[in-house]
């Protein structure tokens, strides 16, 4: 049953995404595309989203220890510093959570600026994710402005690095992308949550899906747990890791 958002409370919606047990590590990971399947329109996924998809990637994020992230996608999304709103800094308060949460990078190449904003103005020191075989020089400008975890020999090892972040005081993980991360995470079987927006729209053909990278040959199942609507057609569907 689709239940339309207009019709839910502030909290009613809030509790449709909360997990059993913030103590037990979980990733999530939220995505927007097309009815076609098209992740982004020109270039950026913003271009599919509305109003309403907004709203729950912010109270996604507002639930969330830490904010997983491909380099790949911070440069082209324009990622801006990760400060949640003064409504959603006072909830996390209120709830025993710092004002905002983590973000984390994942880089293989550290191909990240450290006067980038979401660096130079984070309300809280952002973690880069790489491995041991990364450039050693921007190893050390990038140890400047974050924490840097090394995980993996020549390539990044996610299980390691979920592990890491949960080690840390940060279990509860939404992976925001792209494509390529979903995919390894996916791979690697670390993905316990989708939360899906679907744009009613057509994009064609040309962009990529929500998932990129070698071809898998193991499928994974997961159930939905709920489906919510808005005026406008859009619909918002979360799946959890099928028992």
């Amino acid at each position: 049953m689709i239940r339309q958002l207009a019709d839910l409370t502030e909290d009613e919606v809030i509790a449709a995404y909360q997990v059993d047990d913030r103590s037990v590590p979980h990733l999530r990971s939220n995505f927007v595309c097309s009815i076609d399947g098209a992740v982004e329109i020109d270039g950026q996924s913003k271009s599919l989203s509305n109003q309403a998809d907004q709203e729950l990637f912010g109270k996604l994020r507002m639930l969330s220890d830490v904010i997983l992230v491909g380099a790949g996608t911070v440069r082209a999304e324009g990622y801006n510093p990760l400060r949640l709103s003064a409504k959603r800094r006072e909830w996390r308060q209120a709830n025993g959570l710092p004002e905002n949460p983590t973000l984390a990078i994942v880089s293989s190449r550290l191909d990240l600026n450290p006067i980038n904003p979401v660096f130079a103005q984070a309300p809280i020191r952002p973690v880069v994710i790489t491995h041991a075989a990364a450039p050693p020089d921007r190893h050390e400008a990038l140890a400047e402005v974050a924490d840097v975890l090394v995980c993996g020999e020549t390539s990044v090892d996610l299980p390691t690095a979920v592990a890491a972040l949960a080690e840390r005081g940060l279990p509860q993980i939404l992976s925001e992308g792209g494509p390529h991360l979903l995919g390894a995470l996916t791979e690697a079987d670390l993905v316990d949550e989708m939360c899906l927006s679907l744009a009613p729209l057509l994009a064609g053909p040309g962009a990529g899906r929500i998932t990129a990278g070698p071809v898998s040959t193991i499928a994974r199942r997961l159930e939905l747990r709920s489906v919510l609507g808005s005026d406008d057609g859009y619909l918002f569907m979360r799946y959890l890791r099928a028992n």
